[in-house]
């Protein structure tokens, strides 16, 4: 006599989604990143400086259209400037402009402006008129407010000619 036994198992149910780890994981994952990502928008709203210049296209179109015209009219000056490294906040330096030309000769020039220009905030923007210190040798006595990356132009005009150099800069904190 043969006796069979039968072992009744119920199968398993399986788990429902929103309890499974994995599941749970991956919508917190997706959670998070959105809130960031959220935040960062409104950061970039909230805080936003605006342009540089206000007048940003009227200038491009201006530069385009006498960009060969200066080129013409170029005079093949060497214009160095003689920005003291390293900067520090507050603190009162003197900035200097050597301008000779293609013979090594000192020019003079009508006038020189520095202008300090701060990218991440117009409102701190500033131009300082230089003054004549020997032929060709202009300087200006300046302080940068901020600490941070300030983009710096010297320009100098001649007649109705105007010429530049510039050059980006880090001020160290005091």
């Amino acid at each position: 006599m043969s006796s069979t036994t039968h072992t009744t198992e119920t199968p398993s149910k399986p788990t429902p989604a929103l309890r499974s780890p994995w599941v749970l994981a991956w919508i917190g994952l997706l959670v998070t990143v959105l809130a960031v990502n959220l935040t960062f928008v409104i950061l970039a709203i909230r805080t936003n400086p605006g342009l540089v210049n206000a007048n940003y296209y009227e200038r491009g179109q201006e530069y385009e259209r006498t960009m060969i015209t200066r080129l013409a009219r170029d005079p093949g000056w060497l214009m160095r400037a003689d920005i003291p490294k390293p900067l520090t906040a507050g603190v009162e330096e003197s900035i200097g402009l050597v301008l000779v030309d293609q013979a090594g000769q000192p020019v003079d020039v009508d006038e020189a402006t520095f202008y300090a220009y701060r990218p991440s905030d117009v409102s701190r923007d500033f131009a300082l008129p230089m003054t004549r210190e020997g032929k060709g040798r202009y300087r200006v006595e300046t302080s940068f407010p901020l600490i941070g990356v300030w983009d710096t132009l010297i320009a100098v005009k001649t007649g109705e000619d105007e010429y530049s150099v510039g050059e980006r800069v880090n001020v160290a904190r005091p």
